[in-house]
C-alpha cells in the first residue's frame, strides 16, 4: 500500500531570497538543519549527512533532482546501510514580504515498516520541529547590523 506523502507549510516573516539561502547555504543550514559538509543546488550534487534519532546515528544519502532558484528544491533521501528512497522537496512561494514554504518528503513507505525510527511520526516529528521551529527562528531573526 503506496501511504500519502508527509507535507508541512508554513509561512515565514522573510523574503525569498532569505528562505531560499537558508536551505541552500551549508553555512545556514547548519544553524537549523544538519551539518552538511558541502551542498550544491545543483542537480546530480551529492551529499550526506548524519542524523540521530536519540538510539542509533544514521548516514542520510542525499542527491539534489531538481533546482528552481528561489522556487523549488528537491533531493533524494536514503538511508546507508537501509532499503528504501525518498524524496524531499521545499516548494517555496512569495507571499507579500513573507515566504510561504511547502516541505513534501514522499516515498516514506519504502523505508522498513518493522522499524518506528522509519514511521510517519517520527518524520512529521522532525519536520515540525525544523520547519516549524528551527527554520522558521534562523530566518526571522533580526538581522545584526555591522
Amino acid at each position: 500500500m503506496k501511504s500519502e506523502p508527509f507535507v508541512i507549510e508554513r509561512t515565514y516573516n522573510a523574503p525569498v531570497e532569505k528562505v531560499w539561502k537558508a536551505i541552500t547555504d551549508k553555512n545556514d543550514m547548519k544553524q537549523w538543519y544538519f551539518d552538511i559538509a558541502s551542498f550544491k543546488p545543483e542537480v546530480g550534487f551529492e551529499f550526506q549527512f548524519e542524523g540521530n534519532d536519540g538510539k542509533r546515528t544514521f548516514l542520510h544519502l542525499c542527491k539534489v533532482t531538481e533546482v528552481i532558484v528561489n522556487k523549488k528544491l528537491t533531493y533524494s533521501w536514503r538511508y546507508d546501510g537501509f532499503p528504501g528512497n525518498s524524496f524531499v522537496t521545499f516548494e517555496l512561494f512569495a507571499e507579500a514580504d513573507k515566504t510561504r514554504l511547502r516541505l513534501t518528503h514522499a516515498g516514506l513507505d519504502t523505508f522498513p515498516s518493522d522499524d518506528p525510527s522509519f514511521g510517519k511520526d517520527s518524520f512529521a516529528k522532525g519536520w515540525t520541529e525544523l520547519i516549524g521551529s528551527l527554520l522558521k527562528g534562523h530566518v526571522e531573526q533580526a538581522t545584526v547590523a555591522k
